[in-house]
């Protein structure tokens, strides 16, 4: 009996090691999808013969999409359970991959974005939710590897797109190419996911509804880490070149640089966590943010400013995943309030260059970046909202679904 036993324990502990490289593995492929899309916008805005002002109302179009469909991923998942929903959805993100540089003009381009970020949106909720849950069970923090797993695929999806485009290959065979592969693979990485499902008594959670207040608070941290992240990504070189007078060979690598950094600060953010806890961390990583801020609107010379945007870059970096996972743990409908984080957290990405961009027009990028500084200064406050609450018994010894097929 008791050797029995033991071999259970063994197999449950195998069966959630390969769930955590499922998701890792849903979360790059993810990533991929995003970076691979981001290289070949030139492209499709030189193929449609679109201006400036046509190109931004039509990439506004992904993150209102996401904005309406995250809070269908809950009840797909519902229906479905958990490994059959996260398959569909990645599959469906990758296949809208090849949408955009299919569109013939500007409205077909605008329904191909919306399709884009709505399928992004669930297949976001749906692995976040599927990775706060594998966390759980394995009783470790995760959720930072697991974003920085997206940040890998996201660098290696740019990369590949950057080689097709200065290899002047078609968008249309490039994205196509990379929607069918990465479809492939993420419907692969799904099989070893955990395979959870609804009590048959169970009410499905609404198509639409308002976030829960717990998670507006968590997604108030998740604002300001996103706010300073999208600044930073969108705004580093121009700052670089146009406050410093930097190079502009100098002032791109910075955001190469900024990118990398927050990939890097992710994989090593779970070993803090599990030191420190999630309130210490953040609280933690709102000082060096801080003061990456002060560093870049105080900064005299190149170099002082690329030391701020990385303190930045590494101070933002863990404040997302632990967000989504606070999220997750926050009540009984972790797909909602995981939907309810991300609308915030999108909104944010989408404010943040705009705001950047007005409040320098009105007064200076210095400024800009001081409220920058203000927010980042604001993890500090708010860190408290992301406590873990202590795992339940119960929890730790639910049991899992098998996979499909014999190991």
């Amino acid at each position: 009996m008791g050797s029995g036993e033991r071999d259970t324990g063994r197999t449950d502990d195998g069966r959630l090691r390969r769930a955590r490289f499922a998701v890792a593995a849903v979360f790059a492929v993810h990533g991929a999808v995003t970076g691979s899309f981001a290289t070949r916008i030139p492209w499709i805005q030189s193929h449609l013969h679109l201006g400036a002002g046509a190109l931004g109302l039509a990439l506004v179009l992904p993150a209102l999409g996401s904005s309406c469909a995250m809070p269908l991923a809950g009840r797909i998942s519902h229906r479905l359970g958990s490994r059959a929903a996260l398959r569909l959805l990645i599959v469906l993100w990758c296949a809208s991959l090849a949408l955009p540089a299919l569109s013939p003009g500007l409205p077909a381009l605008c329904g191909a974005l919306a399709v884009y970020g709505a399928t992004s949106g669930m297949a976001d909720v749906a692995m976040n939710a599927l990775g706060v849950e594998t966390e759980e069970r394995l009783g470790r923090s995760i959720m930072s590897g697991l974003h920085g797993m997206w940040s890998a695929g996201t660098l290696a999806g740019s990369a590949a797109g950057t080689a097709a485009a200065h290899a002047d290959l078609d968008a249309r065979i490039h994205l196509g190419g990379a929607a069918a592969a990465l479809a492939v693979l993420g419907a692969a990485a799904c099989h070893w996911a955990l395979d959870l499902h609804a009590a048959r008594d169970e009410h499905p959670p609404p198509r639409f509804a308002l976030p829960p207040r717990a998670a507006l608070v968590i997604g108030a941290v998740g604002f300001c880490a996103v706010f300073a992240e999208g600044a930073s990504l969108d705004w580093s070189a121009v700052y670089l070149k146009d406050v410093l007078g930097s190079d502009p060979g100098v002032a791109a690598a910075c955001t190469t640089a900024f990118t990398c950094t927050m990939a890097l600060a992710r994989f090593a953010g779970d070993p803090a966590v599990r030191r420190f806890g999630p309130v210490r961390t953040v609280r933690a990583s709102g000082v060096l943010a801080a003061a990456g801020g002060l560093l870049v609107v105080t900064a005299r010379g190149v170099p002082s400013a690329v030391a701020g945007f990385a303190l930045i870059g590494v101070g933002v970096a863990v404040v997302v995943p632990l967000a989504f996972a606070a999220a997750g743990r926050s009540g009984p409908a972790p797909s909602q309030a995981i939907a309810g984080v991300a609308t915030i957290t999108y909104t944010s990405g989408l404010v943040a260059p705009a705001a950047i961009g007005q409040i320098a027009a009105a007064s200076s990028l210095v400024t800009s970046f001081v409220l920058v500084t203000v927010l980042s200064a604001g993890l500090v406050a708010g860190a408290g909202v992301l406590r873990a609450p202590q795992r339940t018994a119960a929890a730790a010894a639910a049991p899992l679904k098998a996979p499909s097929t014999p190991e």
